[in-house]
């Protein structure tokens, strides 16, 4: 009896062991017999993104003619064409001139001598750049005449849209403000606009249109 009883007492721990281990396959069995369900679509969803482009094509001379002999009171006109050439829509036409040469032409003072540049577009026609006219259309100004050392960041000329495609058909002009002044026997003046130069550069930027939410 107490033989029979030792072996009892052996085995139970094994046979213990041997239902848990059941009961736990039988769990992960159930485990991983659940269902699933997947759904994709058979044609992938393109995206593609848009580019922004802005080109400068001269028109008559453009910005590469050395404009020589300013006298006061001159105006000098330059034609460009400004192309929003990408496939987004723009907005936001600024002009930034960046002024290097004679300070008497870039900052302006009390003496208000400084070269001043001011800018319009010709609105659905074409600017006669022999004559200055705007063709066909309507001239528009979009920047009055600015000293240059009011130009050395960029100033909004165009607020509104830009579409894709395009053209803003400007005329640039750069004046010299009438202003008195003696040479006495061939001395120019100290504080003279007379034999000075300045290197213009322009810098037109647009900025994507507005960030958009579609629903389709």
């Amino acid at each position: 009896m107490q033989e029979n009883r030792r072996r009892r007492s052996v085995w139970r721990p094994v046979a213990l062991a041997a239902i848990g281990g059941a009961v736990l396959v039988a769990m992960g069995a159930g485990v991983w017999a659940t269902l699933s369900a997947t759904a994709a679509n058979v044609t992938p969803e393109q995206v593609t993104t848009g580019t922004l482009k802005l080109t400068m094509a001269a028109q008559g001379a453009g910005f590469d003619q050395v404009i020589a002999n300013m006298a006061p009171g001159d105006t000098v006109n330059r034609y460009v064409d400004l192309t929003n050439g990408g496939t987004l829509d723009a907005q936001a036409l600024t002009l930034q001139v960046g002024a290097t040469g004679a300070p008497a032409l870039i900052t302006d003072g009390a003496s208000t001598k400084a070269l001043r540049v001011s800018v319009s577009t010709c609105v659905g026609g074409t600017w006669n750049t022999a004559t200055g006219a705007c063709t066909g259309g309507t001239k528009t100004s979009l920047l009055a005449a600015t000293p240059l050392s009011g130009l050395s960041s960029a100033v909004t000329i165009a607020p509104g849209a830009f579409a894709a495609g395009q053209v803003q058909k400007l005329q640039v002009s750069v004046q010299l403000p009438d202003q008195n002044e003696t040479t006495v026997n061939g001395v120019l003046p100290t504080a003279t606009i007379q034999g000075l130069s300045a290197n213009l550069t322009y810098t037109f930027s647009e900025t994507q249109r507005a960030a958009t939410t579609t629903n389709s």
